[in-house]
């Protein structure tokens, strides 16, 4: 079966639910903090597979895959170089079988890892296409209908990894950026650019979906999106926020924002323009399961 684009679909007029968070998730199942969560995808498959099948069965449309840190970079600072093409294959492959023909995969395309060194100009531009490039060649392969280009700090790596996607797939591409708020409605990523800029520069490198994930909580979201859409007025804009900030309570870390309370700022983001909405770090089926009553 074949899939239509996301795009499409949020311009017809549907409004999608994304997943939840797969890092705080799988701390829950047992992933241990110096762990290698994309390892999980060879040593614990059954726990991925249960991940994306617990936010399928809480109502999302999209659910992604535990590649999060799948570059050259981040996976051989794990003593698991070599092994990219394995592990965003399985990732992806484990996605997909939880997914069906019914619902649309996402390979998760985190910060490369050698992001700071692009920005001091320690490490040539074309190292980090290469690594991103590869990356979602095995995405591809593994069977997953968008790239999500996400957790973006800078305009520059966000868009070597767009071009990459773009020139070695045919893979539809989410960008999405996170923020810092700076200001009274003003919010910055680490390198200082704004959410207008951040979604002209996506989408003109290739992304036909744009939007911002992580970032402080749920209530910044709004005035992200909002600044996204003034900027791109055409262009689907999705949103995942953190359940607020995380706290440490009993040398245990939580984030506070209840599944009520995110759902709660569900008609708020729809007027500011966001088009699929779902969670990052912190956020559980049942954040999901909100969002997408609210929605209803």
């Amino acid at each position: 079966m074949t899939r239509p684009r996301i795009a499409d679909v949020v311009r017809s007029g549907r409004v999608l639910v994304s997943d939840g968070a797969w890092g705080t998730y799988a701390a829950q199942l047992g992933l241990a903090a110096d762990e290698c969560p994309e390892k999980w995808n060879t040593t614990r498959p059954d726990q991925i597979l249960f991940i994306a099948q617990s936010y399928l069965a809480a109502g999302a449309d999209l659910v992604e895959t535990n590649s999060f840190g799948g570059t050259s970079f981040r996976l051989g600072a794990h003593g698991l170089a070599g092994r990219e093409d394995e592990l965003n294959l399985a990732a992806a492959r484990l996605s997909r079988a939880a997914a069906g023909e019914d619902h649309w995969v996402l390979g998760s395309m985190g910060p490369s890892g050698a992001g700071y060194q692009l920005l001091l100009g320690e490490i040539e531009p074309e190292a980090i296409y290469a690594a991103f490039a590869a990356q979602a060649v095995a995405l591809e392969r593994g069977g997953v209908d968008a790239a999500c280009v996400e957790t973006m700090m800078g305009i520059e790596e966000a868009t070597l990894a767009v071009q990459a996607v773009k020139e070695s797939t045919a893979l539809e591409i989410i960008t999405t950026f996170t923020f810092s708020q700076t200001g009274p409605n003003e919010f910055h990523t680490m390198d200082g650019a704004e959410p207008a800029d951040c979604a002209l520069a996506a989408l003109a490198a290739g992304a036909s979906i744009v939007g911002a994930n992580c970032c402080e909580g749920i209530e910044q979201m709004i005035g992200i999106a909002a600044q996204m859409r003034a900027a791109a007025p055409e262009a689907p804009i999705m949103v995942q926020a953190n359940a607020g900030l995380p706290v440490v309570v009993d040398g245990v870390v939580t984030y506070p924002a209840t599944p009520a309370a995110m759902a709660a700022h569900v008609p708020a983001l729809l007027a500011a323009g966001a088009s699929i909405i779902g969670g990052c770090c912190g956020t559980t089926p049942d954040h999901i399961k909100a969002i997408k009553a609210a929605l209803r």
